[in-house]
């Protein structure tokens, strides 16, 4: 096995290049104030170090070519003339698509927001994804039920890599309110606190749509931390529970999907007309109870659903695909093998839970219909932004593993449906392969109730991409992961560089590092960094850590990405 520790010196010398920039562009940032009094955030720019930062990223990244991989010129050097040459020129391209879909937003009122967000929900559970799927070996099980989403997106866009930039409840959740990634908005954990402080929580998405344009806002279900401050000033509807498949409600068991429905609808029935509105349904559901041996709890009426039915086990749910995967994940104390063995440490047991799983999505489903329902009963679909996502992905045992946190490919998915009454008639039942964050999230419903991206949100519009064609030349070809908390033993940290054709991932607790290219390798079988190297693969390596050190950078000083 290659160690960091023993490519120190070579690899501090491969990254200070791309670091320099970044530095520079800090100290610079920091002296200017004090020379010239001119003041770049209210003159609607960005800080200096955040420019080339932005400017870094936005250079579309070079890809593997699977015949001959040649990239022996790809140095740091180049990747820094690069983005020098060509990241201002992006940025501008970015700015324009952005004004051609301000200009057609001008034929439309702020649209009402419906925010349906399921938890831990694999990208490959919809039906609708059975045609984005056909040709690989990720399987829609074809017997699973969710017309109503997938009706949705008959009538918008599917949006194929649709990734989080953390795959943890409540770290995704703060990146969702905050546009952030959470290096950046720095609450991690649900006891964190730091996106509500002073001059910053302001800046987020409910209290913008509150504050500025007056929406009636409800929150339905779980947000997973701390309730913010002056809740009742920015939610007129406030109903904050999770954790448990059945809740107790006047003396009676209510299953916690059919609670979020019945909140959601009394929401949208009882709202001020003359008002828009936005309705955040965050579901609990599929989220295992945790310490409750059953693990899933569907309901009565659903419990017939997929008996005589036999659940397609993933192509990398081996145990020599488990052998496979960095030492310290194999231990007993890596949290997602511990829940492995809760689930599926016996094909009967396999079998039992995915089933139980598929009758949750169904009922989920289920939920979304009606909520829609009521909506179209209310005449509000042609003004009505809708959309369907989850706060991480879910590993069905794939890699030997369950759930979240790691940043492979099953974990780091979600799915992603939005309906949107400004999509011309063309852009509907399509599907969008282009990667999406959820550090989007934001910056899209803002834009949808024409309130401006804050400087401080991080992501973009994804509406660029189904208002304005020619936007995907613009759109970002990679992305960073981050995960720096947690138990080195239970959760290690494990920060990813991520594209279409290759992902890079570093454990840095255990200087452990690991390469896959996607293009050839798209399950994650074969780590080739602990490999023999072809000298092309070699200076792939070269190009991808440096690129790693520049996107990571970016992130963490809250560029745009």
């Amino acid at each position: 096995m290659r160690s960091l520790g023993n490519t120190t010196m070579r690899r501090i010398q491969r990254i200070w290049t791309p670091l320099l920039c970044v530095i520079f562009a800090i100290l610079i940032s920091a002296i200017v104030p004090f020379i010239v009094t001119f003041d770049l955030t209210t003159n609607g720019g960005r800080d200096k170090q955040l420019r080339d930062a932005e400017e870094s990223m936005m250079k579309p990244p070079r890809r593997v070519n699977d015949a001959n991989v040649n990239l022996a010129n790809n140095n740091e050097k180049n990747i820094n003339s690069e983005a020098d040459d060509h990241g201002e020129k992006n940025r501008n391209e970015d700015r324009e698509e952005q004004e051609k879909v301000e200009g057609k937003e001008h034929e439309h009122e702020p649209l009402n927001i419906v925010l349906l967000y399921a938890d831990d929900w694999s990208f490959r559970t919809l039906g609708a994804m059975e045609r984005a799927l056909r040709h690989t070996n990720y399987k829609v099980p074809s017997f699973v039920k969710t017309p109503n989403i997938d009706k949705l997106a008959e009538n918008g866009v599917l949006f194929t890599h649709n990734c989080v930039t953390t795959s943890v409840c409540s770290t995704s959740r703060a990146t969702l309110y905050t546009g952030q990634y959470a290096s950046v908005h720095k609450t991690p954990q649900p006891g964190d606190t730091a996106m509500y402080a002073p001059g910053k929580w302001n800046e987020t998405l409910f209290p913008l749509l509150k504050d500025v344009r007056g929406y009636h806002n409800g929150m339905i279900g779980k947000w997973h931390h701390a309730a913010p401050p002056n809740v009742s000033h920015t939610f007129a509807t406030w109903e904050a529970y999770f954790g448990r498949h059945y809740e107790d409600r006047g003396g009676k068991r209510v299953h916690v999907t059919d609670l979020n429905e019945l909140h959601a609808i009394e929401f949208l029935q009882q709202r001020p007309l003359e008002k828009p509105f936005a309705l955040f349904v965050s579901m609990f559901a599929i989220h295992a109870e945790d310490g409750n041996p059953e693990q899933y709890l569907p309901q009565n009426r659903t419990r017939h659903l997929y008996e005589n039915e036999t659940v397609p086990v993933p192509k990398t749910a081996t145990e020599a695909h488990f052998q496979a995967m960095p030492p310290f994940l194999q231990s007993p104390r890596n949290i997602a093998r511990d829940r492995w063995l809760y689930r599926y440490r016996t094909p009967e047991m396999y079998q039992l839970m995915q089933k139980k799983i598929y009758r949750m999505v169904t009922e989920v489903d289920t939920a979304v219909g009606n909520i829609i329902d009521t909506l179209r009963k209310q005449d509000v679909l042609n003004k009505t932004m809708i959309i369907f996502t989850a706060d991480n992905g879910n590993l069905y045992g794939e890699h030997g593993m369950c759930e979240k946190w790691y940043p492979y490919e099953e974990s780091l998915r979600v799915p992603l449906v939005v309906y949107d009454p400004r999509m011309p008639p063309h852009m509907r039942n399509t599907t969008n392969d282009e990667f999406t964050l959820n550090i989007d999230l934001a910056p899209t419903m803002l834009q949808a109730a024409k309130i401006p991206i804050p400087h401080a949100m991080q992501g973009r519009d994804m509406a660029q991409l189904y208002l304005s064609q020619s936007s995907q030349s613009s759109w970002r070809k990679e992305f960073y992961y981050e995960w720096f908390f947690g138990d080195r033993f239970g959760l290690p940290q494990s920060l990813a560089y991520i594209r279409k054709d290759v992902k890079y991932i570093t454990y840095p607790e255990y200087e452990y590092e690991e390469l896959f290219l996607l293009s050839t390798d798209p399950y994650e079988e074969t780590n080739v960094f602990n490999k023999t190297f072809l000298q092309t693969t070699a200076n792939l390596l070269e190009e991808v850590q440096g690129r790693f050190e520049i996107a990571k950078a970016a992130a963490e000083m809250g560029a745009k990405i």
